[in-house]
């Protein structure tokens, strides 16, 4: 990545201040992995004080200063800031004194950070690292290490990053950052924080490293029961020769993975979160029964516990999108396209209809490829998920039913009344629609009249 031109032109008018500007945190290690990902730069100025430090930013456009007693500067897509000192003062990630220093050193601002890998700075006007805690060969060796074991734990939410953090670059926590995030409790983190690690996790190159980690660390035990019971709930050994249900949604969630970066990112969200959710229903449902192991009715059973899921992230709508809505249609759902597929009479359009009301069918048709990949090589076949598809999208149904062509004007011209009577014909007429036995207005219009004469 380049350092862009605004950034460069910052650091020029700092130097000319007698000060120093550093890029520092996530631009800093993308550019040193080769990633294109941080879209922001943070830029931390050494040697201005915040008056001169805001003239100089102001003489270059419009600033928005943001916090208290520390204040960032932000210009733009670059956050622009004093190196800071930070106390604990009670619980939660609120609870820190924090004041802006100019006079602090490279090193000591640099140890208020979480990782090694996110406490290196570059220097755009030199070219210069400056790495006082060897974040660089830590990324080299693929390594999650905490720089400043004394201060890690003062910031609970830390332990996700890590796990965001191993998930999204590959990483494995050296032995002391590990036992660090086993130890910090995580009661004071609220949901939306929770939330946003969590969304970071789901659209990591593999989920599962993240979930892992998860699991190893506690969060996953201490955070989200719902999920922890999939540990040790048995699967059918020739589906699932790996383990539980467990490492089966693992696997899922991997393939969903792979199937999301086309789409929205509401849409991404209700794959992602559906395939975690998929199963929830299994610890509840499974039992042995005429030799083998069966999890009867689990996807109907997966709403309650995928409900109470959602409600720890407070999962809800996204940009307009009904995210926790569609999550809950994919869990209930998820097996409908191989059912179907193998149905010993075939499935009526009708059908495919009626279950768009409920779900999106195109998302459905990609959770449900991701947990036939999911399973053991061989169990299952693919074609089933892409004939699903197929069907939906020739009926038109593949992200919403049709809509009603019978609406109450109609019905006024035909002198019915407005009320209860009104509702009813225009449901009676539209299920005829979802039949298929309404196929268009002159038939809509006629069978409303027949109705209307038969009562």
């Amino acid at each position: 990545m380049t350092v862009n031109d605004e950034a460069l032109a910052i650091a020029q008018a700092v130097r000319r201040e007698g000060g120093r500007a550093l890029i520092v945190g996530g631009w800093v290690r993308d550019r040193l992995l080769g990633h294109d990902e941080s879209k922001d730069i943070d830029i931390e100025v050494f040697g201005v004080d915040a008056a001169r430090l805001r003239a100089l930013l102001e003489a270059r456009g419009r600033v928005e200063a943001v916090g208290e007693s520390f204040q960032v500067y932000k210009c733009g897509d670059i956050d622009v800031s004093l190196p800071r000192r930070e106390s604990k003062s009670g619980r939660g990630h609120r609870g820190f004194i924090v004041a802006g220093d100019p006079a602090m050193g490279f090193d000591e601002a640099a140890r208020r950070r979480d990782f090694t890998i996110n406490a290196i700075s570059f220097d755009p006007l030199t070219g210069e690292y400056i790495d006082p805690f060897d974040g660089r060969a830590d990324l080299e060796r693929r390594l999650l290490r905490v720089v400043d074991p004394g201060t890690f734990a003062d910031d609970s939410l830390r332990v996700l990053r890590a796990v965001q953090f191993a998930a999204r670059f590959a990483l494995t926590l050296d032995d002391e950052t590990r036992a660090i995030c086993r130890a910090i409790p995580l009661d004071d983190l609220p949901a939306e924080r929770v939330w946003g690690e969590f969304e970071k996790l789901l659209f990591a190159p593999s989920p599962s490293i993240g979930l892992a980690l998860a699991l190893d660390l506690g969060i996953v035990e201490r955070l989200w029961p719902e999920l922890h019971a999939l540990v040790g709930c048995p699967q059918e050994p020739a589906w699932h020769p790996e383990g539980d249900v467990w490492v089966h949604t693992l696997q899922v969630v991997d393939q969903a993975r792979t199937r999301v970066d086309d789409l929205p990112r509401p849409q991404r969200l209700a794959i992602m979160l559906g395939a975690v959710c998929h199963d929830l229903g299994k610890p509840a449902t499974t039992a042995f029964s005429d030799g083998r192991i069966r999890s009867i009715d689990h996807e109907a059973q997966g709403v309650a516990p995928a409900t109470a899921f959602l409600d720890r992230l407070n999962v809800h709508s996204f940009d307009g999108y009904d995210v926790r809505a569609q999550v809950l249609g994919l869990t209930e759902q998820h097996l409908k396209p191989g059912m179907w597929f193998k149905a010993p009479t075939p499935v009526g359009d009708g059908a495919f209809r009626r279950l768009a009301q409920k779900v999106d069918l195109e998302l459905l048709a990609r959770l449900a490829k991701s947990d036939c990949l999911g399973r053991a090589p061989g169990v299952f076949s693919a074609d089933a998920m892409d004939w699903f598809l197929e069907r939906a999208r020739a009926l038109g149904v593949q992200h919403a039913p049709p809509a009603p062509m019978l609406l109450g004007r109609h019905l006024l011209d035909l002198g019915v009344k407005p009320g209860p009577r009104m509702g009813e014909l225009l449901k009676a007429v539209y299920e005829q629609q979802l039949d298929g036995s309404v196929a268009s207005m002159d038939d809509a219009v006629a069978a409303a009249r027949r109705l209307v004469e038969q009562a």
